[in-house]
């Protein structure tokens, strides 16, 4: 299982990014998936919006309801994520996976993610 995350980079306030994750080495049609984020090291990597097998999105950070648009590529196995009216806050590092996670957080797998700046 692999998860490799691009796009991100140093935006200022308001403008738009477009992170992409490649997958493989699993059936990713077959899940859903999600988009995490991570605003410092050593924080809790939290859920920030995801998407069904059937194309269903539940945003669950409030801040980005309206802001962000989570899609997917089935027959490329990739995962987007267009954010847009990017605010301060949304300065993380921003990583893809299953939406439904083990347990046991030593049998997940990550990417590198891909870090998003914000600036004022």
């Amino acid at each position: 299982v692999e998860f490799v995350e691009s796009g991100g980079g140093l935006v200022e306030a308001g403008g738009s990014l477009r992170p992409s994750c490649v997958t493989s080495g699993f059936s990713f049609g077959a899940y859903d998936m999600s988009w995490y984020r991570e605003a410092a090291p050593e924080k809790e990597r939290g859920l920030v919006v995801s998407m069904t097998t059937r194309g269903g999105t539940t945003a669950y950070a409030i801040p980005v309801v309206d802001r962000f648009i989570i899609s997917r590529d089935n027959d490329k196995d990739t995962l987007y994520l267009q954010m847009n009216n990017l605010k301060p806050e949304d300065t993380a590092m921003y990583y893809c996976n299953k939406r439904w996670l083990e347990r046991r957080p030593e049998k997940n797998v990550w990417g590198k993610g891909t870090l998003v700046t914000v600036s004022s």
